[in-house]
């Protein structure tokens, strides 16, 4: 069953290639719109942000400033030291965009009734024309959230949400989040702050740590500040903090956030070798330093780092949780969860370096959202 108007049979969609020789290749290409069956529908994509995760797919270890122009395309070498991270992907032409929101414009028979409604889909594909998914894969957006509102509602609320889920699963009372300025982190703020939450915020320059303050933020530490290791083991001790989030990834900094743990911890009542009991966590979650880890063991062994990725954690919390997560999301869509953008541009702007240079940065203040629909033929 169809809308109105038939359902289109082409479309763009943004791929991403690395080849076997090492050639990472980015192209808007034309494909083919299946005709949605059963319990699928067609939604007509109109704004998908870009997140750090859709670059990771997008440009792999490819820096934006070393792209070059192969006639529409934009084309670039991987360098031979990462090209062995790749080799799950070599030669197949992904699609990128982790989340987005748009209209209904067809569905199979099991699916009529959301035609012509608003919604909002998490699970990649994004930066296209047109998606079809499942009808249970897509929510429906209330009336008073727009659709560009609608845009963010997945990646950055839900990994925010999981964090403070996650925190209580452990039998943990507080959070450290590092490069906390982000829209993530901002999120994560004003979560904190209506529930209750001990929260210490690492930035990396005044201006971000004003504008955590103004959200209400009451611990927030400057790791380009000659004091941070005091100030920092400082929030740590107030808040007992003793899980992180680290959006960093590279460097020394998840090991300094334990240290700082463990200098927090009431001083032992007698000498214990391998430091205190109190476990203390690190969940990397980011990669906006590619550098190696580098952890100087100064926390005794009660400790851990790991990694943290939003899918696995959902599925570990569970549906009662995942469920409660969602419509906290949606009822407070226009508050807690709303997401700012620098500049909304049309999909084919995408494959233009100066958009990518600006993106990739990764920088607070620099969100951006596709509007396929505003450059998608008629």
């Amino acid at each position: 069953m169809t809308s109105p108007d038939a359902t289109p049979t082409r479309g763009r969609s943004l791929r991403s290639t690395i080849s076997s020789g090492g050639e990472l290749r980015l192209e808007l290409a034309e494909r083919d719109v299946p005709e949605p069956d059963g319990s699928e529908v067609v939604v007509a994509v109109e704004a998908s942000p870009i997140n750090p995760s859709d670059l990771g797919v997008l440009l792999g270890a490819v820096a934006p400033g070393t792209l070059r122009p192969d006639g529409p395309d934009l084309i670039g070498t991987v360098p031979d030291a990462a090209l062995p991270l790749y080799r799950d992907r070599l030669d197949k032409p992904l699609p990128v965009g982790n989340e987005g929101a748009g209209t209904v414009i067809a569905a199979g028979r099991e699916a009529a009734t959301l035609i012509g409604r608003r919604v909002a889909l998490f699970g990649g594909s994004m930066w296209a024309d047109y998606r079809v998914v499942e009808a249970a894969a897509v929510v429906e957006l209330p009336d008073d959230v727009s659709t560009v509102e609608g845009a963010s509602l997945f990646i950055n609320p839900l990994t925010a949400l999981s964090m403070v889920e996650t925190m209580r699963a452990e039998g943990h009372n507080a959070l450290v989040h590092t490069a906390a300025a982000s829209n993530l982190g901002q999120m994560l703020v004003r979560i904190c702050a209506a529930d209750g939450i001990g929260l210490v915020n690492i930035v990396r320059r005044g201006e971000q740590a004003q504008v955590l303050r103004d959200l209400g933020a009451v611990h927030v530490v400057d790791a380009s500040q000659s004091d941070f290791a005091d100030r920092l083991t400082e929030a740590i001790r107030d808040t007992g903090a003793t899980l992180a989030f680290d959006a960093i990834g590279g460097g020394s900094l998840a090991g300094e956030i334990l240290t700082a743990m463990e200098r927090a911890q009431p001083p032992l009542t007698s000498y214990m070798p391998y430091g205190s009991t109190v476990q203390k966590q690190v969940y990397i979650y980011g990669s906006l330093d590619f550098s190696p880890t580098v952890i100087h063991r100064r926390f005794g062994l009660a400790w851990s780092i790991g990694g943290y990725l939003l899918t696995t954690a959902l599925a570990r919390l569970g549906g009662e949780a995942v469920g409660r997560m969602r419509a906290r999301v949606l009822a407070e869509a226009k508050t807690t969860f709303a997401s700012g953008y620098a500049q909304t541009i049309g999909l084919r702007d995408v494959l233009s370096t100066d958009v990518l240079a600006v993106v990739a940065r990764r920088s607070t203040g620099t969100k951006y959202l596709i509007d396929p629909s505003s450059d998608r033929s008629t």
